[in-house]
């Protein structure tokens, strides 16, 4: 039986997150270039948020591109900019009526490239099926640095009290505001950290590493996440019995 066969389809996790590692490991590997790895990575993408669609997540957010990344030799920085172009198309997310949104400091995004993710982003508005989140340009400590500017902001122009901020006001400035927290966080490639992602939202989200490097994770990848999730006892600071009766 595989693991989509054996899959709760009323416990399937609204929001999956993904840091997608080990492009360059599996291309090192294999004697190919970092590169290839991408390239190959980008089938994964295909190919997960088909799957995703199919068992019924409705939000799906790829770390695809860190603020950290930037830091890489310029020839790696270059060709994944140019993956963006070439690999993330409209016809990817209209085959399965899938919406794309993106999150991100865009400040150093070369134009054409936001020019081109702004008008997949339009051409998709209006499909319903799951809404597909690229993390790009993207770190947590941006974004809470951020909504604690524009909080600030706020307390100075008199708007708020700071004596009044709650989770609530912080949530509401960061970029994710749009969308619920990750129920379950998905590392790929060996690594068992969080690597600058998605660190407010995660408070309470299920963690699942693996060693599978990203080109080779697949839809019945993800259903096996998905699976393992479904077995755990989600508490949020309470005790088993009190799950248990609620």
């Amino acid at each position: 039986m595989t693991y989509k066969e054996q899959l709760d389809k009323n416990r399937i996790p609204k929001h999956v997150a993904i840091i997608m590692d080990g492009n360059g490991r599996w291309a090192k590997e294999r004697g190919l270039t970092r590169s290839e790895g991408h390239q190959k990575g980008a089938d994964s993408i295909r190919e997960v948020t088909a799957e995703a669609v199919r068992i019924g997540i409705k939000y799906l957010t790829l770390y695809t591109f860190s603020t950290e990344n930037w830091n890489r030799p310029v020839e790696e920085v270059s060709t994944l900019m140019g993956l963006v172009l070439t690999s993330l198309t409209k016809d990817i997310f209209m085959e399965n009526n899938v919406k794309l949104q993106c999150i991100g400091d865009f400040s150093r995004v070369p134009p054409e490239v936001m020019a081109h993710i702004n008008q997949v982003i339009d051409d998709t508005k209006n499909n319903t099926n799951m809404t597909v989140i690229s993390a790009f340009s993207y770190s947590s400590r941006w974004e809470i640095t951020k909504a604690m500017q524009e909080i600030a902001q706020e307390v100075k122009d008199g708007k708020l009290n700071a004596n009044d901020i709650t989770e609530k006001d912080i949530s509401s400035h960061l970029v994710t505001n749009f969308m619920p927290d990750p129920e379950l966080l998905i590392r790929t490639g060996g690594e068992q950290r969080l690597s600058n992602y998605l660190l407010w939202q995660s408070a309470y989200s299920e963690l699942y590493f693996c060693d599978t490097y990203w080109p080779d994770f697949g839809g019945e990848d993800l259903c096996k996440a998905v699976l393992d999730y479904q077995h755990r006892e989600r508490r949020f600071g309470k005790t088993s019995e009190q799950v248990s009766k609620s």
